[in-house]
Order: structure tokens, then sequence, then C-alpha cells
């Protein structure tokens, strides 16, 4: 019996147990989304009085976008023209201003770009190096004062409009 034993064991070989690994992997995408507040979508510049045209008007939107950031970031903006149009008139861009802050729940160590004038590339209004969800960044839009639309009204028109698309972009850095 011992020899039936030791043969099949010689036969069939010893058996060895070996640790075996795996390996496991923790993969993160980078994630940018930013919201522009649904109540602010459109932003009037409004000039009524005398006073108005002389020393420019702003409107203050707090909380105006919404970013969610795996990482750090920045947050740009753009028009969708070097003008703002109405008919065959237009308002060159770069006479309004953007002024980016931190909104009521702010991204820790973020940069806001102040006075940023706005054109048709692109211009860096936030730069983070940490992300964060769900993070407020207000902006503040100032039209020009010294009286530089004196001369943009058109007859007929109250009020007259001067228009452009702006587009807010987010992107990893």
């Amino acid at each position: 019996m011992k020899k039936i034993i030791i043969t099949s064991i010689a036969i069939l070989g010893v058996v060895a147990v070996k640790a075996q690994n795996a390996t496991l992997n923790v993969r993160l995408k980078p994630i940018q989304t930013l919201v522009v507040n649904n109540a602010q979508k459109i932003v009037n510049l409004d000039y009524v009085t005398k006073d108005d045209y002389a020393n420019g008007v702003s409107s203050l939107n707090a909380d105006h976008l919404n970013i969610f950031s795996t990482g750090g970031f920045q947050v740009k903006v753009k028009s969708a023209n070097s003008a703002l149009q109405n008919g065959n008139k237009n308002i060159q861009a770069n006479t309004i201003q953007i002024k980016a802050t931190a909104g009521s729940d702010a991204v820790n160590g973020a940069q806001y770009a102040q006075n940023v004038q706005l054109s048709a590339n692109e211009t860096t209004l936030v730069s983070s190096s940490n992300g964060g969800v769900d993070k407020k960044i207000s902006i503040e839009y100032k039209g020009a004062g010294a009286n530089t639309y004196l001369d943009n009204y058109i007859a007929g028109q109250d009020p007259t409009v001067y228009t452009t698309e702006l587009t807010y972009t987010i992107v990893s850095q």
C-alpha cells in the first residue's frame, strides 16, 4: 500500500501552494463642470441717467457661476464677437470689464482676476490649484463711463440694445 501511495505521489507530483498577486488601480479621470446661475443668464447694463453715461454702470451677479472640479482648474470667458451688435452699429466688447470674486462657497486658494476687458479671445478669470464641489464664483460686469456710449442710442428704439453671447469654460490645470 505504501508503494502505491509513493508511486501515486511520484506520478502526480508534489502539490505546492503558491501566493498569487493582483493589481488594484484607482483611476481618476478629470471632471470639470461649470453652470451659469439660471436666474442670471441675461445680464443687463442699463444706462438710464446722465450720471450712468458719465460714470458707467455695473451689475454684480452673486454666485453667478457654480463649479465642480477634480483638482486644479481655470475658468475663462470670451465674447462671441469683438463687438456687441445692434444692426449696423456696435459697441466694442473691450469697453466692458468683468471682475471675478469669491462667491458664498468659495474655492480655497483661488486667484480671481480683476477688471478683465471682455474680448473675443478667452481670458482667464479664476485660477486654482485646488478642486472643489459646488463652489461659487460671483461676477461683476461694468460698462464704460466717460460718455463712451453717448452716440450709440438709435432713435425709435427704447431701449437700444447691443448684444453678444458670452462663453464661460472650465479647464483642468
